[in-house]
């Protein structure tokens, strides 16, 4: 059975009270208030209720703390070596559309280097986590990235730029990068959610990942998971600077080189 540290404890308490709310929500989608922010890019009540419960518990857990938030922005506290970074519903556009597919993620950075995090799946009641140096598990079971060596047997995941996402170079590289991808491997998956696309290939259930154009606080917490899980993540072009950049690769050690050579032909070409 997973320990689970007091820290990590702290985390669940707080997702797992914000997703008694979201829970609800979900089943009355329709009646949600929503307003759009830009095209394909929406924020619901839900969103907001979420981060502030989800702040208010933490709070009172670890006073002080500072805060990197997806509504909320930059929250500077005394305690300036410990930020969380939290988006309190990660595959919104799943949320608000009945698609039972989205998640909260929690992170925790210490002296600018993340420490701890979760991801936690409320419609199937899954919570992802790890610390450093701790291992990851989701549940009460150890994560292990798939041992997967050959590529027509591995399944790819990726996030398809949205409508008023990317510039058209970034739209037409997206677009060759699969023409190139997809005869190779079994199958590609685009569910909506970066924080559960990295869980996943921390769990084995992906092979790989890759995607551009995201938020610290959608990868933040699926960083440590994978990297505790003995997977493999850097920036496509194999920097590491995921957090600033908005660019991922990620996957098991044979799988990542794979998929890193395959996107450097498609941006040669």
């Amino acid at each position: 059975m997973a320990h689970k540290s007091a820290l990590i404890n702290v985390m669940d308490a707080a997702a797992r009270k914000a997703s008694r709310r979201l829970l609800r929500d979900f089943g009355e989608v329709e009646q949600l208030q929503v307003s759009e922010k830009g095209p394909a890019d929406f924020v619901s009540s839900a969103d907001l209720k979420a981060e502030e419960t989800i702040r208010e518990e933490l709070e009172k857990a670890r006073p002080g703390y500072s805060y990197l938030l997806e509504e909320g922005g930059k929250v500077d506290g005394k305690d300036t070596s410990n930020r969380w970074i939290i988006d309190p519903l990660d595959g919104t556009m799943n949320f608000l559309h009945g698609i039972p597919h989205f998640c909260i993620s929690i992170a925790l950075e210490r002296d600018s280097e993340i420490f701890a995090g979760i991801i936690y799946d409320p419609a199937r009641d899954e919570l992802f986590f790890a610390e450093k140096g701790l291992g990851a598990f989701v549940n009460d079971k150890r994560l292990r990235v798939s041992g997967r060596k050959q590529v027509k047997d591995a399944v790819f995941a990726t996030g398809i730029p949205d409508r008023g996402r990317g510039t058209p170079k970034t739209k037409a590289l997206f677009s060759k990068e699969l023409e190139l991808v997809m005869p190779l491997v079994a199958g590609v998956r685009r569910q909506g959610s970066a924080a559960l696309d990295l869980a996943y290939v921390a769990a084995g259930r992906y092979d790989a990942y890759w995607e551009r154009g995201l938020s610290p606080w959608d990868i933040a917490a699926g960083l440590i998971i994978l990297r505790e899980a003995g997977g493999i993540v850097s920036e496509i072009n194999l920097g590491e600077r995921m957090l600033e950049t908005g660019s991922v690769l990620a996957g098991n050690g044979r799988m990542h080189d794979v998929l890193a050579d395959i996107l450097r032909k498609a941006a040669r070409s």
